[in-house]
């Protein structure tokens, strides 16, 4: 009986480690590495991120540089021409004013005073302009006094002079491109209306400095409409 029960016994202990060998499925080595959590798959993931790390990281500090460096140029584009006296002589001249009463339709008034002015403009821009200016805007103004107003600016001409033009003016018989309106009867028999030529600088990097040409002149207009009057 002994023999028999150890032949049992050991029967059923092969039967159950049989039983323990059906339910237990390794997984294939080859597989198991390929996983990101095995050690040899979290080397490769961690090799990844190292190399996408050190390709942003210089990205990030080439484009740093490039904006360092501009702005240090720009920066230094500013402080070199900040200081710059761009002024220049004006030679100004008016060779014919007609005086016409028109009928105004932006005013409550029937009818208001209209100029006609040509002129001549001669001057030499060329110490304005540098390496840091792109173009110049130039306009002539006319500036007069009236009995309703103190200060009256009314823009007659102007004109974009660009780097790489001739900088030097010359200009005969200009006629007004705009209107020299006056909201009234303030032009007939005016005589001190100052006509000034100034220009806007406009740079590459910095202010917009706004100067104005140390030549004017003064002309009186005529006490009479229709009239042309020679200088």
């Amino acid at each position: 009986m002994d023999a028999r029960a150890r032949a049992q016994h050991s029967a059923r202990a092969r039967g159950r480690q049989r039983d323990r060998g059906a339910h237990s499925t390794p997984v294939p080595s080859q597989r198991a590495s390929e996983l990101p959590w095995s050690p040899r798959g979290g080397s490769r993931l961690r090799r990844l991120i190292c190399k996408m790390n050190t390709l942003l990281s210089r990205a990030n500090s080439l484009f740093a540089f490039t904006l360092s460096v501009m702005a240090a140029l720009t920066l230094g584009c500013i402080l070199t021409t900040a200081f710059k006296d761009r002024s220049a002589p004006v030679r100004l001249h008016v060779s014919r004013i007609l005086l016409k009463k028109v009928e105004d339709f932006t005013g409550p008034r029937k009818k208001s005073d209209l100029g006609f002015i040509t002129f001549h403009i001669s001057a030499d821009l060329e110490k304005t302009f540098d390496w840091n200016v792109k173009q110049l805007f130039l306009y002539l103004s006319a500036e007069y006094s009236t009995k309703s107003n103190a200060v009256n600016q009314v823009v007659l001409w102007d004109k974009i002079l660009l780097r790489g033009e001739n900088p030097k003016l010359n200009l005969k018989d200009v006629k007004s491109k705009y209107f020299f309106f006056d909201d009234g009867h303030g032009l007939k028999g005016n005589r001190n209306v100052t006509l000034t030529l100034s220009w806007q600088v406009i740079p590459i990097a910095g202010i917009l400095p706004l100067v104005t040409g140390s030549g004017r002149v003064s002309v009186p207009f005529p006490d009479s409409y229709e009239i042309a009057t020679t200088f």
